[in-house]
């Protein structure tokens, strides 16, 4: 279970890393390239996705929380919107369900003690 649930949260980061590389230099749909959507959409979307990153390949469930928490908010808003950028509500809720799989993973171990 935990090494499902570390694939999860480290495929699932990837993919937001990804769309928010295109949300920020390929996007159809923006002008250009502005320093503070940038800076903003980082501290939202980059970060949460490396931290959760970070937390799958070393197994820190809390972590993923964190990750989970620090971007539902803008999570949400682009799971509202049409298009591919959606799928960062999916990411998003994958942080979740990978932190929920290593919980169940952790108190199984110590059951099982």
């Amino acid at each position: 279970m935990i090494k499902i649930s570390s694939i999860l949260g480290v495929c699932s980061s990837v993919v937001s890393i990804l769309l928010w590389v295109v949300l920020n230099y390929f996007n159809p749909y923006s002008n250009g390239i502005e320093t503070d959507v940038v800076t903003r959409t980082a501290i939202m979307l980059f970060f949460p996705a490396c931290l959760a990153l970070f937390a799958s390949l070393t197994y820190r469930k809390w972590l993923l929380l964190v990750a989970f928490i620090w971007s539902l908010p803008i999570s949400l808003y682009l799971a509202l919107t049409p298009g591919i950028f959606a799928v960062f509500g999916i990411t998003s809720l994958c942080y979740l369900i990978s932190f929920i799989f290593m919980l169940k993973e952790k108190r199984r171990k110590l059951l099982n003690k």
